[in-house]
């Protein structure tokens, strides 16, 4: 990528300040750039997790010892092992374990239930599942129909040196979750005490799979993406140059699960590239304080970065009481995996005093494409409702909906499918050919979703491509209509869907969760009557249903998809 022409790349008009266009990419593998950093930072802690540290020194011979128990147990370079934990220092080290030998990690959604392991296990050939003891309770009930030969278990508190007391207590009173492990499961903990002596493997960065990631489930049957290590050492370069300023000292909160690439690049990798330390939550917390609380004590005396998703911020900001906690080491905050409706970003700009701007990405592109700049050269304004601009060495640009071969041109008028291409996107989906050469083309990968570019490069989503409603004829962007409603001040969360309606197509249905004052209080009328004094009759939804909350992905986007089945399965 060596073209600075503005009329191939029109962003760069408004490139952030102090942010290279272009950044070096080192060729190394995940195991050796913690390597690295435990050589220059080895007493610099690296994961706080329940209140408990690890330095890098201590997570390094971690890894080595973990890796060396798996090497022993017969794992080679190109074996996949499957993680099934939480956000935890069992995941940080299992995960960097496996790159130091050159096996691929696939993690999975702990939450899942026994047939989403069992498509996932075999789907990606795992010979070895790594799984927290309180939910095996779903792997426990397939296991023996995978091709899973070793099984490791683990408890949510082995690696956080409590005392034994501590720990039989915990359980006792159910403060530490635990289940049972069928007798053949090696432990964790006992694993970590194998004397350390890695093989040499040698790790192609550009080649070797380092983490096949599953789409989750949101385009049908979850398939694995195959991001390789170059993959995500570039998303991490990127990621770090835009942040700007980040040094050892700083904090990468992880209240997203880590088994989502988007909080694996965007809090656990970054930390490790930067030499700083993740805070780790075991899931989000139900409690916004318990998280205010978090990010005052350990973020004493230096900067936070945090990862998260519209509905996270929201939530902040419709909690009361966390003025009474010190909130301002908090610095800058990315948001993804969905939109961020100008209002909850700039109530919690106000509330909290960090930054937050919105990003894009996919799982096929480890993830992150585009973000919007943290600081804006001189002259240039926030552009509202975007998703900002393409990242170093990335390009974009949009094709025509119909073939995907016409590159369209800019401007509100000019819609199509939105394609990325850059060291970040995968190499394909797992064993399945047809479907990487529909997805990647001459290196582009086509993401499936509709946008448009205006002509300074700013990059605006309409929807997905499947989730496109006709209706009357009209093109109907669920998305559009969502936002609008999201400013109905009653209305705490929204998803639009469309339905087969011979009359008109199809009709737009709205399922709405209230704000806690007003739930029980508002009826489907108002909600109708406000969308028709709001937005043209087409856009406005043909019924309203009120639910006390929306399906949605551990990451927090909704699944319209989830709601569309429950609709046309009564009908």
């Amino acid at each position: 990528m060596t073209s600075d022409s503005l009329g191939d790349r029109p962003w760069y008009q408004d490139w952030p300040v102090g942010v290279d266009k272009i950044i070096d990419v080192p060729e190394i593998g995940m195991g050796e750039l913690l390597r690295d950093t435990a050589s220059k930072h080895p007493d610099n802690k690296a994961v706080v997790f329940l209140d408990s540290v690890i330095t890098y020194r201590q997570l390094d011979d971690y890894v080595d010892r973990f890796a060396t128990a798996l090497h022993n147990l017969g794992l080679r370079k190109g074996d996949v092992a499957a993680v099934m934990l939480p956000n935890s220092h069992q995941f940080v080290i299992a995960f960097f374990a496996c790159q130091r030998l050159g096996v691929t990690v696939t993690a999975i959604n702990p939450t899942y239930k026994a047939m989403e392991v069992k498509h996932q296990l075999n789907d990606s050939g795992a010979k070895a599942l790594i799984v927290l003891d309180s939910v095996f309770e779903a792997p426990a009930k397939i296991i023996r129909e995978t091709g899973i030969k070793h099984l490791i278990g683990t408890n949510i508190a082995d690696v956080c040196g409590f005392s034994p007391i501590k720990i039989f207590l915990g359980k006792l009173l159910k403060k530490i979750p635990t289940g049972k492990m069928p007798p053949e499961t090696l432990s964790f903990k006992e694993l970590l005490k194998t004397q350390p002596n890695v093989p040499e493997v040698t790790i192609n960065p550009a080649e070797d799979l380092a983490v096949l990631q599953y789409t989750g489930g949101t385009t049908g049957t979850p398939k694995g993406a195959m991001l390789t290590a170059k993959n995500l050492v570039s998303n991490v370069a990127m990621g770090s140059a835009w942040i700007r300023g980040v040094d050892p000292s700083w904090g990468w909160v992880g209240v997203l699960p880590l088994f989502h690439v988007f909080a694996m690049t965007c809090c656990m990798n970054m930390a490790v590239a930067t030499g700083g330390y993740q805070l780790l939550f075991p899931r989000p917390p139900a409690e916004m304080k318990e998280w205010a609380a978090q990010i005052e004590k350990w973020g004493k005396g230096t900067s936070m970065v945090m990862a998260g998703v519209a509905v996270l911020f929201n939530k902040i900001n419709n909690t009361e009481g966390l003025d009474q906690f010190d909130l301002s080491p908090l610095k800058k905050c990315l948001s993804g995996a969905g939109p961020l409706p100008r209002d909850v970003q700039l109530t919690f700009e106000k509330k909290i005093g960090s930054l937050v701007v919105e990003g894009y990405g996919l799982s096929e592109s480890s993830p992150v494409v585009t973000a919007n700049p943290f600081e804006l050269p001189e002259g240039s304004e926030r552009v509202w409702g975007s998703i900002g601009l393409p990242f170093p060495n990335t390009d974009a640009k949009i094709m025509d909906l119909e073939t995907g071969d016409t590159q369209l041109g800019y401007g509100e008028d000019q819609v199509g499918e939105l394609c990325v291409k850059g060291p970040q996107v995968m190499k394909g989906y797992y064993n399945r050919p047809e479907e990487s050469a529909r997805a990647l083309r001459d290196g582009w990968l086509y993401t499936g979703d509709v946008a448009y570019m205006n002509d300074r490069g700013w990059i605006f989503i309409m929807d997905r491509a499947r989730d496109l409603v006709k209706h009357k004829g009209y093109s109907v962007f669920p998305k559009e209509v969502e936002d609008y409603m999201f400013s109905h001040p009653k209305i705490l969360e929204v998803a639009v869907v469309g339905l087969p309606d011979p009359a008109v197509g199809e009709k737009l249905k709205a399922f709405v969760v209230l704000k806690d004052d007003f739930e029980g209080q508002v009826e489907e009328q108002e909600i109708i009557a406000w969308c028709k004094e709001n937005m043209t009759h087409y856009k406005v939804p043909a019924t309203v249903e009120f639910r006390d909350e929306l399906p949605k992905t551990m990451v927090g986007k909704v699944l319209r998809r989830v709601l569309k089945e429950e609709e046309l399965s009564k009908a």
